[in-house]
């Protein structure tokens, strides 16, 4: 056992620091009983957390001078992750999006998301989780821009004719980071009435 923990420490140390990995990630060393423990010894050493069952960090560190600590992954970075090792895709819920942008000040227990795969839940601490909801609209999924595809769900989720000048405004802030060419293709994903604001309102670099 303490050959395989060496092992699997080995590798972790190996990659860059924040990192969310999966127990078969290990699949070549040893045997998955064998893996889960030696990842509870390494959770126990501190070297790396468990986010959820299944799921772990290596970590980063915060800066001293700030107080030191580890930073813990966001829950975004952990549904990428689990989309990626699942070979599934992702998309944010109208409240995800609106957050992200700023647009709400409200922060969910949940961070909801739309999937092409199967529906479920994790659990990340005390009440807190990551609800996977299974959608059959491939537009939602369609997106070059991940930031065109915050902006169009955040306005789908405030409706037509709601959106404040003010929303608008943090809207465009945002809108003028889009590519070109990200913007060409995502613009046609989007409800005709949102496609008018946002056309209206691009700036073309």
């Amino acid at each position: 056992m303490d050959a395989i923990i060496q092992k699997i420490d080995e590798r972790i140390g190996s990659w860059n620091r924040g990192r969310i990995f999966f127990g078969n990630d290990f699949a070549d060393l040893a045997t998955s009983d064998a893996i889960r423990q030696s990842l509870g010894r390494l959770v126990k050493e501190g070297k790396i957390l468990r986010i959820a069952r299944g799921i772990y960090c290596y970590p980063r560190k915060l800066n001293p001078i700030l107080g030191g600590g580890i930073a813990m992954p966001s829950m975004d970075e952990i549904a990428k992750a689990v989309a990626k090792r699942d070979n599934m895709r992702i998309a944010p819920t109208g409240d995800h999006a609106l957050n992200w942008l700023g647009l709400s000040t409200q922060v969910p227990c949940n961070a909801v998301y739309w999937t092409d795969g199967t529906a479920r839940r994790i659990n990340v601490g005390k009440g807190r989780g990551i609800l996977f909801k299974h959608s059959t609209s491939m537009d939602n999924f369609a997106y070059r821009s991940e930031l065109m595809q915050l902006i169009v769900l955040a306005m789908r989720e405030i409706g037509v004719g709601k959106i404040r000048d003010d929303e608008q405004m943090r809207i465009n802030t945002f809108l003028q980071k889009v590519k070109v060419n990200d913007f060409k293709h995502d613009i046609k994903l989007a409800p005709v009435w949102i496609q008018d604001i946002l056309i209206k309102n691009y700036e073309i670099r």
